[in-house]
């Protein structure tokens, strides 16, 4: 029999708890009891202050502030948790992954240290905790040196304090692979948290960093282990959700969200289920969506790299133990840094900063202004063009004619006034590239066919109403029209100028995610003859080093028709 982990021992604790029923006298104490929860979601190692566009927040209005950084987040953390008696701090995902160079370079150790120096109760799954696959997800979680690199940031790695959840992730003979929930005591009164991930997580993971596992229905997973929760006395229901919804520019407490997954899964929810904190789209925003029915409750994001705290108040009724729903608050916290950075935090980056210099601050380019991922109307942006140009100059040897990349894979932007001293000289360093492009996906080349090549294109249209602009080199251009029927957007395919044939054969490259479909894009798998390139990395580092000075290309790869 396996031998059960920490915290299957706690959940059983906990659970018979909460089957007690303890009868409080009327004069011993109020009839109330209030809870705050705080959530962070996407923080993916952020553990410095984001730089760029990824380091802002948005105003009401439109005006914007710098925002994020984990010294300043535990700072806020700690007046939050101040102002209120009873807190419970959890995180809606992707907290690990995708990383800055100071904390992937450790297999992301930094950054579950900050995790349980923040007090974080339970996380749910999100689609980058599975990255290195679930056996390094179970290292993470229980500790113990890397397989391959052993224990590089510290002498040993005592893993996380606490749960990672998955109520929908299982195994393919379907038992769970991950705890559905967590059951936290605060003010006196059991508070379930159950976790959810995007049952589409298979479409933005790797096929072999999941292999074996299978995701289920989001709706369906939250429902029945409400139901459980709520049959061992557990009232107080909270659901961690990473999934959520693109939102237009707002503030962080407005609802200008454009209903997706997260609001039909919001809608659907069982009424046990009190509020839901999601993840995944780096958004921010403050709704109130009626349950089933018909009463309102929070769904909250604090869009990503630790700049927001989403913040909901909570009153428990001491008898039922269930929330008063009309007295719920709900609030985005701007991570703001007007405030002293916590100085056990701020150690602990610098720490990581130390052992990661060697390596980060290596420099391996130069750049003659910004390169933003902010893209122009078309959805092509300036670094997007620079990738897909050095991802096809570093597949020449493969014959390939064009690069495409998905704009998922680009994480933050090179700034010229950035760099290890802070001189704005626009160097380019190791750990600059690494936070743009932290996947280590490997490029592969593919044969296409002209029709193949514009229904890959005609995908970037998603049933679930999302538009993902892919990334092209200079090699391809073509024009598009938003409001055309579905299938019919494409025109003006050139290669080199000249029109691309549908019955002839082209050599496209990728990187091993699009290659095996991801992010919707399953028209790729149909490419033969693939051929294996360099890591997109370091295709990047050595298209800088040939080509010092880059300088934004011109946005005149896509045009958008009416």
């Amino acid at each position: 029999m396996r031998p059960r982990t920490k915290f299957t021992a706690r959940l059983a604790l906990v659970v018979g708890a909460a089957l007690v029923t303890v009868a409080v006298p009327a004069s011993a104490a109020p009839a109330t009891t209030d809870v705050r929860i705080v959530t962070f979601n996407d923080l993916h190692g952020n553990l410095e202050p984001p730089s760029g566009s990824s380091g802002r927040v948005t105003l009401p209005g439109g005006a914007t502030v710098n925002a994020g950084g984990a010294a300043y987040l535990a700072t806020h953390l700690k007046r939050l948790r101040g102002e209120a008696r009873n807190t419970v701090v959890l995180s809606a995902g992707d907290s690990i992954g995708a990383s800055p160079v100071i904390s992937a370079l450790f297999h992301d150790e930094p950054t579950v240290e900050l995790l349980n120096l923040l007090g974080v109760e339970a996380s749910v799954v999100g689609n980058h905790e599975f990255d290195e696959g679930l056996k390094e997800l179970r290292r993470v979680q229980n500790g113990g040196c890397h397989p391959a690199d052993g224990c590089q940031f510290r002498k040993s790695f005592k893993g996380a304090n606490f749960p990672f959840l998955g109520a929908n992730v299982y195994h393919e003979n379907g038992l769970p692979a991950l705890l559905p929930f967590s059951i936290e005591f605060s003010g006196g009164v059991p508070i379930g948290v159950i976790g959810a991930t995007l049952k589409d997580l298979p479409q933005v993971v790797t096929p072999e960093a999941i292999k074996g596992l299978k995701f289920g229905e989001e709706v369906q997973a939250i429902d029945r282990t409400a139901k459980l929760l709520d049959l061992f006395g557990v009232k107080a229901q909270v659901v961690l959700l990473h999934q959520g919804d693109n939102s237009e520019t707002a503030g962080p407490d407005e609802c200008k969200v454009k209903p997706g997954a997260a609001t039909a899964i919001a809608r659907q929810v069982t009424s046990e289920v009190d509020a839901i904190f999601t993840g995944h789209s780096h958004q921010q925003y403050n709704c109130v969506i009626n349950d089933p029915e018909g009463k309102p409750r929070p769904v909250i994001q604090g869009a990503s790299f630790g700049r927001l705290l989403s913040v909901v108040d909570l009153k428990i009724d001491r008898r039922t133990r269930d929330v008063v729903r009309g007295e719920t608050k709900a609030h985005n916290e701007i991570v703001t840094r007007d405030v002293k950075p916590d100085r056990t935090v701020q150690d602990l980056i610098e720490e990581a900063k130390t052992k990661a210099a060697p390596i980060a601050n290596k420099a391996v380019g130069t750049i003659t202004a910004d390169l933003v991922d902010e893209g122009a109307a078309s959805g092509e942006s300036p670094l997007g063009d620079v990738i897909a140009d050095a991802q096809l100059e570093a597949t020449r040897s493969n014959g390939a004619q064009i690069a495409m990349t998905n704009p998922g894979g680009i994480r933050t932007d090179f700034s010229y006034a950035s760099s290890p001293n802070g001189e704005g000289d626009g160097v380019v360093t190791y750990g600059e590239a690494f936070a743009v492009q932290p996947f280590a996906n490997i490029m592969q080349t593919i044969t296409l066919t002209g029709a193949n090549l514009k229904n890959v294109l005609e995908q970037q249209w998603q049933a679930n109403g999302v538009v993902r602009i892919l990334q092209i080199s200079k090699s391809l251009k073509y024009s598009y029209s938003a409001t055309a029927p579905a299938g019919s957007r494409i025109s003006n395919l050139t290669l080199g100028g000249t029109p691309i044939d549908p019955a002839a054969s082209y050599r496209v490259s990728v990187n091993n995610f699009l290659a095996a479909g991801g992010d919707g894009f399953t028209e790729f798998t149909k490419g033969t003859d693939l051929s294996g390139g360099p890591v997109d990395l370091d295709a990047l580092i050595a298209y800088f080093a040939a080509h010092p000075g880059i300088a934004p290309p011109a946005a005149d790869r896509i045009t958008v028709l009416p």
